[in-house]
């Protein structure tokens, strides 16, 4: 069986980084409120870290608990420019926070870059979004059986892609749906796109038969009738749609959840760091997150600060040893 399981309160530790330049800090109704905030995004537009960053700060802005939000895209390095950008920048960054998530892990294990989550301030885990495969509406692949088939019979003419690295999060759901469907993991011919949405096309335009995604970064085009999302990884089917089967219910044993969550520059000052948490606190107790969440079917969780540290400490010895048995370290 494989399977890459975390806790609701384990993967609490890790969901949403993204980027804050928060200006000033102030009080009112009892909620600590934010002037301003910039996300670091470091992926491009319509990935699963830039709707964490835009969802959140849409969330913390019509709430009230922040001012204003702006968004800044840092493509490269397969999210390594941006850590280093807010690492080498440290003190001019003090007032920026990234989002990032599970390939953090998995980027630093395969040396796609040097740094890893020790070299950061770990702010807040914030949410959970499972993985799905995805393919067009018009696709002679109705579900996962037709897809494992097919991939079985021909791993060469069934290309998967997605919006991370080669050996990224999106190449290992994929390696490890396969492996659980009795399938060779390694044969899985994997097309690595800059972000989610860049991936979305390359599935709409042919490039790829099939799409190894985030779950909310699938749901708004399943809903439009451009895409089929074939098999979820969760346990049970998600309730923002529920149309889509899990792969459990298809005879594939496996489930998985991407965390997200924030990080910001080292040394960041403790108050500043007491002002974002308590501004990611308060934005659970709202109906402007509520909607945001739901909206994209993420889990709603929460960790900060050394919670969330020893939970990426485990979640990094578990993909460790599942990428060595896949080949991939």
């Amino acid at each position: 069986m494989s399977k890459i399981l975390f806790t609701r309160r384990a993967f609490a530790a890790a969901a949403a980084a993204s980027a804050i330049m928060i200006s000033s800090f102030s009080y009112a109704g009892g909620h600590q409120k934010v002037d301003s905030i910039h996300f670091l995004i470091p992926g491009g537009a319509g990935g699963g870290w830039d709707g964490t960053a835009r969802g959140t700060g849409e969330a913390l802005t019509k709430s009230g608990l922040v001012g204003s939000a702006t968004y800044e895209n840092m493509s490269g390095g397969g999210g390594g420019k941006a850590i280093g950008y807010l690492i080498e920048n440290a003190k001019s960054n003090h007032g920026t926070l990234m989002v990032n998530s599970t390939p953090i892990v998995i980027r630093s294990l395969t040396k796609v870059f040097p740094q890893n989550f020790r070299d950061l301030t770990l702010v807040a885990g914030t949410i959970g979004d499972y993985a799905a495969l995805v393919v067009p509406s018009n696709s002679k692949i109705k579900n996962m059986s037709d897809l494992v088939t097919a991939y079985k019979a021909d791993p060469n003419g069934v290309a998967v892609g997605g919006g991370s690295v080669p050996g990224g999060m999106d190449h290992l759901v994929a390696a490890m749906v396969m492996q659980a469907a009795g399938a060779n993991p390694t044969d899985v011919k994997y097309v690595a796109y800059d972000a989610g949405g860049k991936a979305m096309a390359g599935l709409l335009s042919g490039e790829i038969k099939a799409l190894s995604t985030g779950f909310s970064e699938a749901v708004a085009m399943a809903k439009a009738g451009e895409v089929n999302i074939i098999g979820v990884t969760s346990n049970d089917r998600v309730s923002a749609y529920p149309n889509a089967k899990t792969m459990k219910e298809q005879g594939i044993n496996t489930s998985f959840v991407n965390w997200r969550g924030f990080f910001a520059a080292p040394g960041l000052p403790k108050d500043k760091l007491a002002a974002y948490q308590g501004a990611i606190a308060a934005m659970y107790k709202t109906s402007e997150w509520e909607a945001v969440r739901s909206r994209n079917g993420w889990e709603n969780i929460h960790n900060s600060g050394d919670q969330f540290r020893v939970f990426l400490e485990q979640q990094e010895k578990e993909i460790e040893g599942l990428m060595k048995k896949l080949g991939f370290l």
